[in-house]
């Protein structure tokens, strides 16, 4: 019962779209309503600018990062571990507040995942960096960077708990950019620096 209750601690806690909540305080609408209609940083960031981009940017990662600390503070099972992580995940990506409409997870994806391992979150990230600088494609870079996730989980960590909940998020991030990965495979995706 305490687990179900830490998964569904999770969920609530991802459904908190901090991308909407630093909209509205800022008086910019509802960004699901303007830009690429996705309520993440990167559509903050055009709506705007850099402050409210990186204040949503920081509350999502938190998002994950916090459930998921507090699961460890508990001692529960890998298995638990990664339930909580995939709901605050899933939390964001449908979140139980804002109509089921949310982000497409990047940023609390890689917090729940350093908050599992920060050696597996720092791969993730570090990936991201190497595909996003030689690509200059932000959503490849994140497609490829979770799409890895569930290998570091098990070469670095050995959990297949885990990974095979990173491999869910995985699945998940794909569906979530199916416009992204139409658009790369056009050539037509934006590159970093530039705009649509």
């Amino acid at each position: 019962m305490f687990g179900i209750l830490l998964v569904v601690l999770g969920y609530l806690a991802g459904s908190v779209s901090a991308g909407i909540v630093v909209a509205r305080l800022m008086g910019l609408g509802d960004p699901r309503q303007g830009g690429s209609g996705n309520p993440g940083a990167t559509n903050l960031l055009r709506l705007g600018g850099r402050k409210a981009a990186a204040i949503t940017l920081i509350a999502d990662g938190l998002k994950g990062v916090v459930p998921v600390l507090i699961a460890h503070l508990t001692g529960v099972s890998p298995w638990m571990l990664a339930a909580v992580g995939l709901a605050a995940f899933l939390g964001h990506l449908y979140p139980v507040f804002f109509g089921f409409r949310g982000g497409k997870g990047i940023a609390t994806g890689l917090g729940v995942m350093l908050a599992w391992s920060w050696p597996v979150g720092l791969a993730v990230v570090g990936t991201w960096l190497v595909v996003a600088a030689l690509a200059r494609i932000s959503s490849l870079a994140a497609l490829l960077s979770f799409a890895l996730a569930p290998v570091y989980c098990l070469v670095l960590i050995g959990s297949p708990a885990l990974a095979a909940a990173a491999g869910a998020m995985a699945g998940l991030t794909a569906w979530r950019h199916r416009g992204n990965i139409r658009r790369i495979a056009a050539g037509t995706e934006p590159r970093i620096g530039k705009g649509k």
